[in-house]
């Protein structure tokens, strides 16, 4: 029988593109396996919010454990989570937070280096893999390169991009996440040049899933951008229930009472 991990590998090597909408919490998660997703992934800001927090390792480790935890019960699809850091500030700490997710029910993650430097990330991801190895349980490491997403090279921000890539490679990453990328025309170059599987993010401008697909890119994610998009929807909808008390609002859209209580699982 085919692991959760092999699948979510397999996911990757195209060439087929692995598109993840992310979701926040178990709820979030079987409508989106239930759109046809092949794979759940979560978003530390999505995650966040949903608990009143802001993103950035705000929200307790706890909470992102119990939220990673009740989306893998509740899907049947390998299931990735966003660490952000690894609420870690060293190597060691990251390989035993990064253990609690796997015991959580993860088979992937997606750890960013920020504004750290670029060695202490490809530390806590040579840790964390021989830790997961030691213990007979395999994790897919999503690295995010966040040079363009947080403008952290004034010069070449495009061979600082590629150097980060081959040093987080080297610590045993398995795709490169390369959020904000600016130049479409250079994105099947950038497929080239990081080597491992590329993950881009949803952003204004970006191409769509089938030229992405076609340049060699295996994964897209939407980040925080339905989450947002559910809360600016939830923001219009109370004003407007606030100010005329209207109950039309309130029943468009395609899903009914029966239809979300059809999607979610009974535990």
């Amino acid at each position: 029988m085919t692991s959760h991990y092999e699948t979510f590998a397999a996911l990757h090597a195209g060439p087929k593109l692995l598109v993840l909408p992310n979701a926040w919490d178990a709820g979030s998660a079987r409508v989106i396996e239930s759109a046809g997703a092949s794979a759940i992934a979560t978003s530390s800001a999505a995650v966040a919010w949903a608990h009143g927090f802001a993103d950035g390792e705000h929200v307790p480790f706890d909470l992102v454990l119990a939220t990673v935890a009740e989306i893998a019960a509740t899907v049947s699809l390998p299931v990735s989570a966003d660490i952000e850091a690894a609420y870690a500030a060293d190597a060691e700490t990251a390989a035993r937070t990064v253990g609690q997710v796997i015991e959580a029910g993860a088979v992937g993650i997606n750890i960013e280096d920020g504004n750290e430097p670029p060695e202490l990330l490809a530390r806590k991801i040579e840790n964390l893999k021989s830790a997961a190895a030691k213990a007979g349980t395999p994790i897919w490491v999503n690295a995010r390169v966040d040079v363009y997403l947080r403008r952290l090279a004034a010069a070449d921000a495009y061979a600082e991009t590629i150097r980060r890539a081959a040093l987080y490679r080297g610590a045993g990453a398995n795709s490169i996440f390369v959020p904000a990328f600016p130049d479409n025309a250079r994105i099947a170059e950038l497929v080239k040049d990081v080597v491992a599987p590329l993950n881009l993010l949803a952003w204004p401008g970006l191409p769509d899933a089938a030229i992405l697909e076609a340049a060699g890119v295996r994964r897209l994610s939407a980040g925080s951008g339905i989450a947002k998009a559910v809360h600016n929807e939830t923001l219009r909808l109370a004003k407007d229930f606030l100010a005329r008390g209207g109950s039309e609002p309130l029943v468009q859209g395609p899903l009914t009472n029966p239809d979300l209580n059809g999607m979610m699982r009974k535990r």
